[in-house]
């Protein structure tokens, strides 16, 4: 296996393996550039699926608790009224930040598909 002639950061050679004639690792070769930084774009951003769903319980949990004090004359109705009302438009807020996450994600998989597609017509193309 041949090694990747890239320079690194560190002015180094790279030690990565060459993946084509080439002579570039992956993460030197230009061919694979739209792939990195669709890749690095998606660091740190997805944070889990775990997350909303927490936010839920807590959001569900904290609506029981109000309900609670309210029928057992711990809490006034109308303070309960508003806070159920400020904790619904939360749950909202949840909701539609979950909705925009899926469809980012939606996207980002259907420009990888596209970019698939396109690489794999113009193979056919060049008869590689």
């Amino acid at each position: 296996m041949a090694t990747c002639t890239g320079i690194t950061r560190t002015g180094e050679r790279c030690k990565g393996v060459a993946i084509d004639s080439s002579g570039l690792c992956y993460a030197h070769h230009p061919a694979h550039a739209e792939d990195r930084r669709r890749a690095a774009r998606k660091g740190g951003h997805r944070g889990g699926r775990g997350r909303p769903q927490s936010e839920l319980a807590n959001i569900k949990e904290r609506l029981s608790e109000l309900a609670a004090d309210v029928l057992e004359g711990r809490q006034d109705k109308g303070v309960a009224a508003v806070a159920s009302q400020v904790l619904n438009v939360y749950l909202r807020a949840v909701s539609v930040e979950l909705k925009v996450r899926e469809q980012l994600e939606l996207i980002e998989r259907l420009e990888a598909l596209e970019t698939l597609l396109e690489q794999r017509k113009q193979e056919r193309r060049y008869g590689a």
